[in-house]
């Protein structure tokens, strides 16, 4: 079925139609009450507009660098850490490696989601790390003696802390030494990664 052509004397453009053609002729671009087809005509840069203050792209979000809350996060999560990894030493009676990585990994993507891009707390992250696993083992050790010893994990941790130390490195072999050193660069780049 075919459209039907309009003849050629009859108007092409809906303005055409009316009287004096297009409406806006003859106006100027920009004045108050006209039409131009920019909804922002003769609005001030920083006014809002009828659309309001709808910003066209987002702002950046500040850079965290915050090192004394990034230190006490990995505080905290040493402590937490050094129980839980103390705690499976002392049920299973082995270190375990992975255990030690999680301590390091734990401490530094705490300080680092906390402290932001400070480039001390990574190396404040590590620090701690060693600090939590070495608490983590002596602990382990404590609850192990505990069991065969007739006095508590807190008597021994506390009161006897010179005897539980000498028995934690009687028992230190050079895997020891390693699981301390992968859980500082578990940490190390925990919290450089926490940080991105």
């Amino acid at each position: 079925m075919s459209q039907p052509v309009p003849p050629p004397n009859q108007p092409q453009q809906p303005y055409d139609a009316q009287p004096g053609g297009n409406p806006f002729a003859g106006q100027q671009p920009g004045q108050p009450g006209v039409a131009t087809g920019n909804p922002f005509a003769g609005q001030q840069p920083g006014q809002p507009g009828q659309f309001g203050d709808v910003p066209f792209a987002p702002a950046p979000a500040p850079a965290r660098n915050n090192v004394g809350l990034g230190l006490l996060a990995g505080v905290v999560a040493a402590v937490v850490a050094a129980a839980v990894y103390g705690a499976i030493i002392g049920a299973t009676k082995h270190e375990i490696g992975y255990a030690a990585v999680g301590v390091g990994f734990l401490v530094g993507l705490a300080a680092g989601k906390v402290g932001g891009r400070n480039p001390v707390l990574p190396v404040l992250s590590a620090v701690i790390a060693l600090v939590s696993v070495y608490f983590g083992q002596l602990l382990g050790e404590a609850m192990i003696a505990a069991k065969e010893l007739p006095v508590t994990v807190s008597e021994l941790f506390f009161d006897h802390f010179g005897l539980l130390n000498e028995a934690w490195k009687a028992d230190a072999d050079p895997l020891t030494f390693v699981f301390i050193a992968i859980a500082a660069f578990a940490a190390f780049s925990g919290a450089k990664k926490a940080a991105d």
